[in-house]
């Protein structure tokens, strides 16, 4: 980072590109309006909300003073929980065959155990929703064979005082048998719709349906999504036309492959003047292999590819070691197997939670891990050149103020992908 101020913005746009969420934006408001008082109070400066003027897409405003700079903002989040909803498995029988089919996906294609080289956090993240249900599963079985046992002692107990000790067995038997079907059935039935109902505790539903969503269509983008990228760079462009000094796009976790693919086509487009606003993408707690290393994601490791060679374009990607949900130091385009001698881009380090938070804040969240994962937009209470808030809301662009910053010396930037072919 460079060690002498430019005060170069005064206005500017943000875009937020969530992760695969199917919640409403206002929680990223939220967590903006709380986390960046906290950082503000901690870091001496003056961040201010307010409302968002007009329509369009859900957003806020915000006014700042740091470091002697005076900037608005206008921020926007590109939403697309509509379609993370509409692909969300609404029965509990769907949900398991998205199991099989998307394990079947990462085994056969040989993704997973390619990812598996990387880093151990986000694997486990990937592994969790299948170990998850299938405990659910055996419990339910185990309640299923108790209820039923039970129930089969009930009924053999009822007949017998009734009738006497085997004297119409067929019908005993047959009772007996029925019976303990349905009280079985009763209760696994019951104790997988009760995961289901605590699965905000669980996230194992959730993260089942995420990971099916990219694999399903093993890392193509749906047409639904292709549809809305288009909007997304559409609404861009527009802000790229407008009066601002910096357009930042930032994408996390699954929005951080958005991102690759929206300011690619925005590129290609000739969406970016040399005398318009600096564009600016900053990739937090990415995910990019789950999807880049399957068979199909030609698209995606073509958008890596394009947009790693940019000159028009500032493309800062931080992760931490601490967010297990990431995959952290892993450069996307390298591992995807897509660099070239020409690459520029991404500038890759660490938010380094351990040192940026303190011993007590640190384990605090240490083991809340879908938590971590959202540490990026949060405050710390030992910042050092990673503060979000200063990001987006401060004087210089992300270009100025990660100009001198070097890359992590302990990042991943070679090939593990076994399919780098960014065409059919």
């Amino acid at each position: 980072m460079s060690s002498d101020i430019q005060n170069t913005v005064k206005t500017r746009r943000v875009f937020y590109i969530p992760g695969y969420d199917p919640i409403h934006p206002r929680r990223y408001r939220e967590l903006y309006r709380i986390e960046g008082a906290a950082q503000a109070a901690i870091s001496d400066y003056q961040l201010t909300l307010s409302p968002k003027q007009g329509g369009g897409n859900y957003g806020w405003q915000v006014d700042s003073v740091i470091d002697g700079g005076a900037v608005h903002v206008d921020a926007e989040v590109l939403v697309w929980s509509d379609i993370v909803r509409d692909s969300v498995a609404n029965s509990i029988a769907a949900t398991y065959w998205q199991l099989v089919r998307t394990a079947w996906i990462y085994i056969a294609t040989g993704a997973l155990w390619r990812l598996m080289k990387l880093r151990k956090g986000p694997v486990i993240a990937a592994l969790y929703p299948v170990g998850m249900l299938l405990v659910q599963l055996l419990l339910a079985c185990l309640a299923f064979y108790l209820a039923a046992l039970l129930i089969g002692k009930g009924v053999r107990l009822l007949e017998t005082a009734i009738y006497g000790p085997m004297t119409i067995w067929p019908r005993w038997l047959t009772q007996t048998i029925i019976a303990s079907l349905i009280g079985g059935s009763i209760a696994f039935w019951t104790v997988l719709r009760w995961f289901k109902a605590k699965d905000s505790k669980f996230f194992a539903y959730y993260l089942m349906h995420d990971y099916a969503y990219s694999a399903k269509t093993r890392g193509a983008n749906p047409p639904e999504l292709e549809v809305r990228i288009a909007t997304f760079q559409s609404e861009i462009a527009a802000a790229m036309n407008s009066d601002v000094d910096e357009v930042l796009v930032v994408g996390h976790s699954s929005g951080a492959h958005l991102g690759v693919s929206i300011l690619s086509d925005l590129i290609r487009s000739d969406g970016v003047s040399v005398n318009g606003p600096k564009l600016s993408f900053l990739s937090l707690g990415q995910v990019v292999p789950m999807v880049s290393f399957l068979p199909k994601a030609y698209r995606l490791r073509a958008d890596l590819q394009f947009l790693s060679t940019q000159e028009n374009i500032t493309w800062v990607d931080v992760t931490a070691p601490g967010d297990g949900c990431a995959f952290a130091l892993c450069d996307p385009v390298s591992v995807s197997g897509v660099a070239t001698d020409a690459k520029r881009w991404p500038l890759v380090f660490s938010a380094a939670f351990t040192q940026t938070l303190s011993p007590a804040r640190w384990k605090e969240l240490r083991w809340r891990f879908f938590r971590l994962h959202f540490q990026y937009m949060c405050a710390f209470d030992r910042p050092r050149d990673y503060d979000y808030f200063q990001i987006t809301s401060g004087p210089q662009t992300l270009g100025e103020r990660y100009a001198n910053r070097p890359a992590s010396k302990s990042r991943i930037d070679y090939s593990v992908s076994k399919y780098t072919s960014v065409a059919p």
